[in-house]
């Protein structure tokens, strides 16, 4: 079913690299006018400008996410440059991995400044604008952090609980007002965040193998298949679903690892 996104405008945070930048490609791909609210100004122009030399609509808005000021601002450019925003993917996230007794002030607001409030910020610019154009979709990325406990990452997956909460609470209160707020939770995907976690080790080729022997599959995700789920849960296909966290991480959470 082609086109499945025509018609709506879609910001998506932290799309200059990685799961963004595929979700940014696949929801131009089904149609949509995108917003690529980036940190890093090179990349996401980067991305907008080889959409646009396919064709697509896209903007590249530089945006820090933990900056409320910052993020306001980019609300107001869609809405002056597009006429708002009906979808919105909180894409952007860091990891911050803490012992728990080494953990400092600034590791604790860091991590939540970008991975939680940082989120708020958004759907709290974004969520009038939704609003205005009749209802659309919100959909957080959190992580298979936010459902199990994986030693030696506090307090990432603190912050990504507390993520899973936002969405069910906006789920709840945003309804009536016809807006969908939904989760997805991946699991290891391919990007150069893990690629660089490999090379941390003295063997990578076994570290590799090590996580993909994680996995029933034995092998680990790709972006797309993070943003194909983003694609269905923006449309109108998934219009019946709220409050959702739908978990992609090719069943490493069912297989018993003892």
């Amino acid at each position: 079913m082609p086109n499945r996104l025509a018609g709506k405008t879609a910001i998506i945070t932290g799309a200059g690299q990685g799961i963004g930048e595929a979700i940014a490609r696949c929801f131009a791909d089904e149609g949509a006018q995108v917003v690529i609210a980036e940190f890093n100004p090179a990349t996401g122009e980067a991305v907008a400008a080889d959409l646009r030399a396919q064709g697509h609509t896209a903007i590249a808005i530089q945006t820090d996410v933990a900056d409320s000021a910052s993020v306001d601002r980019m609300a107001a450019q869609v809405q002056r440059e597009l006429g708002g925003a009906n979808v919105l993917v909180n894409n952007a996230g860091i990891n911050v991995f803490r012992d728990p007794l080494h953990c400092t002030d600034e590791d604790w607001r860091r991590c939540f400044s970008v991975d939680l409030d940082g989120v708020w910020y958004c759907c709290r610019a974004v969520l009038p604008q939704i609003i205005e154009r009749g209802g659309g979709s919100i959909v957080n990325l959190a992580s298979a952090h936010a459902s199990q406990i994986i030693p030696n990452c506090f307090p990432y997956p603190v912050a990504k609980h507390g993520l899973l909460g936002l969405t069910r609470a906006l789920a709840v209160d945003m309804a009536a007002q016809g807006v969908r707020v939904n989760a997805i939770s991946p699991g290891y995907i391919l990007t150069q965040n893990v690629i660089d976690y490999w090379n941390s080790f003295p063997d990578p080729d076994a570290e590799q193998e090590r996580t993909l022997a994680m996995h029933p599959g034995k092998r680990i995700g790709t972006p797309d298949e993070v943003a194909w789920t983003a694609v269905f849960l923006a449309s109108d296909e998934a219009r019946f679903m709220t409050g959702a966290n739908l978990q992609i991480d090719g069943g490493m959470s069912i297989l018993y690892h003892g």
